[in-house]
């Protein structure tokens, strides 16, 4: 009986305790349920907006959208400079440093040093950096080779590349830009505001690698850069860059320029350089060899300044054209100073002096001149001053003021020495002669109607002086000039290359100024060679050719009509015409 008491009671005892062990189990159940609920809560919507941002912030990224710059025209609407979009290698250096055997893998690949790159990425990761650049403006080939490697971190980016289709043949003209895409040099630089635009924002999805997966949405749009139409012709372009290599390669020049410029408004249609660059390849840019010659480069224009000497004699209305001077021997001093011509010319008139070249008639001229005066014409032709291009680099050249003269040197500036000009205020004081004495504001942008001009030579004076370089052109030293079909005028000039202590021997300066055609004229023209070494140096054998060649293109390319159809038949049957003959040398 007592065993069965006890019996009861300890099955009594077990129930209590399993009751409780129950109890604090199903407290325990409901306790860790509460929690859960609790932490439900506070996730799902007292703390909803913190850690949908946190992962957004993990797998979404703001990237940049890069905009198009603007593409540089010629004339005709031709591509003189476009942007392509390649792809740009960028990583993480923070997961980079983790795989050094790949990070190898992918120096081999791209060509970089890997101890440079190692010692980047090390860098970086110990300054915390998120970002790097490994390689910008990478071929798509080699684009797919990295990724095969499976680089945790790295990322692939869009650029542009600026491709510039005519080479060399305008790269002093359009320039250049750099990785950023930012104009360096040439036009790219200058108008390099309009050419630019303004880069977007997108939203992306990255995945665990940090490879972009998915776009989200774009938070701002790009805003493409501003095409640009310039002056240039693209075609001329290349003619002139050809003929000018042909001539330098041919009389073994150190250097020349060439220009082309419309007469009535100011475009230049055409500037080439020697030496010249590929803006194409970015290891092409040394030794000055971007550096636009035509422009930041001066030399004394020799011969090529008689003609606005005569401009000055007749404006002052000391001198008519029929006026004679007389030349012989051929030489005469000014003081210890010797100014010779190349043979005894007897008497001249002012056309003579010019046909002829004679520097013993020109100075006699310009020394019964005011200086004043005279310097006022020079001036008022754009020497001594920039042209206002607002090209890079441009200069003013050197022309001094004539209370700053020596006594010798109104006569050394008549012909050509004693000041010196770029190959672009030359053109533009011969543009200003054609186009009757008004000079228009020099333009490397396409000008759709006339430009306003300013008269700086009396018209009826322009107009004297056009008639005496046609005759340079028909009888005198710029024979070679000549353009079958078409009345040309120009002139000659050759000088002697300046160095410490006087002017070399050896060395020379070959020119041919000029335009056409000669009844109405439209285009005109300025060649300069520096330095020829293979024996001719006068500027009507080494220069003269050029331009005949060049203006030739020029005048078929902008379709101007012939004015000499007899010239013409007489050129291609080899009959001299009545009266012409070759002239000097000069």
């Amino acid at each position: 009986m007592v065993a069965i008491r006890n019996t009861l009671k300890n099955a009594e005892a077990d129930h209590r305790r399993w009751s409780m062990r129950r109890g604090f189990i199903m407290v325990v159940f409901v306790g860790l349920g509460s929690a859960l609920l609790l932490r439900a809560l506070q996730l799902q919507v007292f703390s909803h907006d913190y850690y949908q941002n946190e992962g957004s912030q993990r797998q979404l990224r703001h990237v940049s959208i890069p905009a198009h710059r603007g593409m540089l025209l010629d004339r005709h609407g031709e591509p003189l400079a476009i942007s392509t979009p390649i792809q740009t290698i960028v990583g993480d250096p923070r997961k980079l440093i983790d795989e050094p055997e790949k990070l190898r893998s992918m120096a081999d690949i791209l060509s970089i040093d890997q101890g440079k790159l190692l010692a980047t990425v090390e860098r970086l990761n110990n300054e915390q950096r998120q970002y790097m650049y490994v390689k910008r403006h990478v071929l798509p080939p080699l684009v797919d080779q990295v990724l095969a490697l499976d680089l945790d971190g790295l990322t692939i980016e869009r650029e542009f590349r600026r491709f510039y289709p005519s080479g060399h043949a305008a790269a002093h003209v359009v320039g250049f830009t750099d990785i950023d895409d930012v104009g360096r040099e040439g036009l790219e630089m200058a108008y390099d505001q309009w050419l630019q635009g303004k880069s977007g924002k997108r939203k992306v999805m990255r995945d665990r690698t940090g490879r972009y997966i998915e776009g989200v949405g774009i938070v701002e749009k790009a805003v493409p850069g501003r095409d640009l139409r310039l002056s240039l012709d693209k075609q001329l372009q290349y003619f002139a860059d050809r003929a000018l290599a042909a001539a330098v390669e041919e009389h073994q020049a150190e250097s020349a320029n060439l220009v082309v410029m419309n007469v009535k408004n100011g475009e230049v249609l055409a500037m080439v350089n020697y030496p010249t660059y590929n803006p194409n390849d970015t290891g092409d840019r040394s030794n000055g060899s971007q550096r636009n010659r035509s422009i930041t480069d001066v030399f004394e224009p020799g011969s090529t300044m008689k003609p606005f000497t005569i401009a000055a004699a007749l404006e002052s209305g000391k001198f008519v054209a029929d006026d004679i001077v007389f030349t012989s021997p051929g030489h005469y001093k000014i003081g210890k100073y010797k100014i010779s011509d190349v043979r005894d010319n007897g008497w001249l008139d002012l056309t003579g002096i010019i046909t002829k070249s004679s520097n013993v008639g020109i100075s006699k001229v310009a020394r019964q001149l005011d200086p004043e005066q005279m310097w006022s014409v020079f001036d008022s032709l754009g020497f001594g001053r920039p042209t206002g291009s607002e090209f890079p680099g441009e200069v003013a050249g050197y022309f001094n003021h004539p209370t700053l003269w020596h006594h010798i040197e109104q006569a050394s500036v008549s012909y050509g020495y004693g000041l010196s000009v770029s190959a672009l205020q030359l053109v533009r004081a011969y543009s200003a002669l054609a186009n009757d004495g008004a000079m228009s504001s020099v333009s490397f942008i396409a000008v759709d109607a006339a430009e306003t001009t300013r008269q700086v030579i009396d018209a009826d004076v322009a107009r004297s002086v056009q008639s005496m370089l046609e005759n340079a052109v028909v009888n005198g030293t710029g024979h070679r000039a000549k353009v079958p079909g078409y009345r040309v005028a120009g002139k000659t000039g050759t000088s002697r290359r300046s160095q410490s202590g006087g002017y070399a021997e050896d060395r020379h300066v070959s020119l041919f100024a000029g335009y056409a055609p000669a009844s109405d004229p439209e285009l005109a023209a300025v060649v300069v060679i520096h330095d020829p070494k293979a024996g001719q140096y006068f500027g009507s054998v080494v220069a003269a050719p050029v331009f005949s060649d060049v203006m030739r293109h020029a005048l078929r390319l902008q379709g101007v009509e012939p004015d000499d159809i007899d010239g013409a038949r007489a050129e291609l049957l080899n009959v001299p015409l009545i009266g012409k003959k070759p002239g000097d040398r000069s």
